[in-house]
């Protein structure tokens, strides 16, 4: 790094400024935000880098609509909020999370197994299945607009040939949304992350 940056210098801080700005410090201060900030970069960067890799040609399809990959990433999430949680409060977090206050005691045998399932397994399934099922429609679509073309254009052949433009117009415009959901689902799953944190590390915790 050099005090008068080069063009890829400012495109690298601009990315880190980012995710600091609009997601760490917006979420959970700047005390907080400086803490996690590293692991909330990480996983910015490498969903949206993976996901890149589903229009990228010879790759086609993105690393994170492989579940290993989400899983991963929904674990390393998972494991960060329980860890933000027990750093905070290391007696009471469990305690806090499974009995919140202000309910009444019989009411706990309800609350409680819902609140067990809710955040301690429901989480990290859905911030798997979430970015998982997302890159996979996109791959899907994708490969659906191209198959066709190639299916128009040289194997039906005659008057089917003509029907290979619409539908490789429509592959590129879905190319261009793909980018625009790569994006946007690396950005809410950190996002998420950061909620997380958040209500890990919140005063009632």
């Amino acid at each position: 790094m050099t005090i008068v940056p080069s063009r890829f210098q400012s495109l690298v801080e601009m990315g880190l400024d980012f995710v600091r700005v609009n997601i760490a410090e917006d979420l959970l201060g700047k005390k907080d935000a400086q803490r996690f900030l590293p692991i909330l970069t990480t996983i910015f960067f490498m969903t949206l880098f993976m996901n890149l890799t589903g229009v990228i040609p010879f790759l086609n399809i993105a690393g994170t609509a492989i579940i290993a990959v989400p899983l991963l990433l929904a674990v390393v999430s998972y494991v960060t909020f329980i860890y933000a949680g027990i750093k905070k409060s290391p007696k009471n977090f469990f305690k806090n999370a499974l009995f919140p206050s202000g309910v009444p005691w019989p009411i706990y045998i309800i609350v409680t197994p819902i609140e067990l399932i809710s955040t301690f397994i429901i989480r990290p399934v859905t911030l798997t299945l979430r970015l998982l099922m997302n890159m996979m429609v996109g791959h899907l679509l994708l490969v659906l607009f191209f198959a066709a073309t190639q299916f128009f254009l040289f194997t039906a052949g005659g008057w089917w040939s003509a029907l290979a433009a619409g539908s490789l117009a429509f592959g590129f415009i879905f190319t261009l949304f793909e980018l625009l959901v790569a994006a946007l689902q690396a950005y809410v799953f950190t996002i998420l992350t950061a909620v997380y944190i958040q209500l890990a590390v919140a005063e009632e915790h």
